[in-house]
């Protein structure tokens, strides 16, 4: 798939996610180590099941710090992060969807958070300054990217010295079928565009960061999969059937990573 046809699709299926049309990764918020007081104190519509962690949890945020959030689609990471850096830090979410980006506005709108600001743009191509963040974090968003490599580049050219990237992402332990690995629907749907964890773990290490690992490793629940209703479609289109697609429940894992940039 072309890069720009990818990000096409994958800009109109959140614009559906943005307007409430289509649900995508809808992994229940609790499940994946979210608080109910996490939940419960963030603007409503906020969380829209989306993620695959809770980055925020990991990152070991400081009062004053600036923290990054790549694809911050409603602004749920964004607002948790706001409360932990307080009224000295400040939270930047980068999104390149114009209706996610309305919607996280206007959930900004209805918070009492001064801290925050969204930012239209690529995660390829952030608008944010160089050294600007010390803390970076995404959620289930890299993995849609094409162009992983330029991501994890345009990460530490963002991040300060010393800086943090932590990360909730999916990946593959094992292959998975052509026909799924080629649709832009399973694209949307967060599986086709995730790579293989080593793959994955190099392409940030390559970057530059140091002292990558994973924190957390789980298996992606594959009733997650299986039930999202883009890979049904994938599944249907290609002609494999359930049974045969459950035999992959084992190829999804969902992972907590963290690097350091050295000072």
């Amino acid at each position: 798939m072309k890069e720009e046809k990818v990000k096409k699709m994958v800009r109109e299926g959140y614009a559906k996610v943005a307007k409430n049309e289509k649900p995508c990764c809808t992994s229940a918020s609790k499940q994946i180590g979210y608080s109910a007081k996490e939940l419960e104190s963030v603007p409503e519509g906020a969380d829209l099941g989306l993620g695959c962690g809770n980055p925020v949890a990991l990152a070991s945020l400081e009062e004053g710090e600036t923290v990054v959030d790549l694809g911050s689609g409603a602004g749920l990471d964004c607002f948790l992060a706001a409360k932990r850096v307080g009224e000295k830090g400040f939270v930047i979410g980068v999104d390149m969807t114009p209706e996610m980006l309305d919607k996280a506005r206007e959930n900004l709108r209805k918070s009492k958070h001064r801290n925050v600001e969204f930012r239209l743009g690529e995660i390829e191509n952030l608008p944010v300054a160089d050294n600007t963040a010390d803390v970076i974090i995404s959620n289930c968003v890299i993995n849609l990217s094409p162009d992983k490599k330029r991501v994890f580049e345009e990460v530490f050219r963002v991040l300060k010295p010393a800086g943090r990237l932590m990360i909730s992402d999916i990946v593959l332990l094992k292959e998975l079928p052509e026909a799924v690995r080629k649709s832009v629907e399973a694209y949307v749907g967060c599986v086709a565009g995730a790579l293989m964890k080593a793959k994955y773990l190099e392409l940030i290490k390559q970057a530059g960061f140091r002292d990558v690992r994973v924190i957390e490793e789980n298996l992606f629940p594959m009733e997650t999969v299986v039930d999202d209703p883009t890979v049904k479609a994938v599944i249907k289109k290609a002609k494999i059937s359930i049974n045969r697609a459950r035999k992959f429940e084992d190829s999804v894992a969902s992972i907590r990573v963290q690097g350091i940039k050295p000072k």
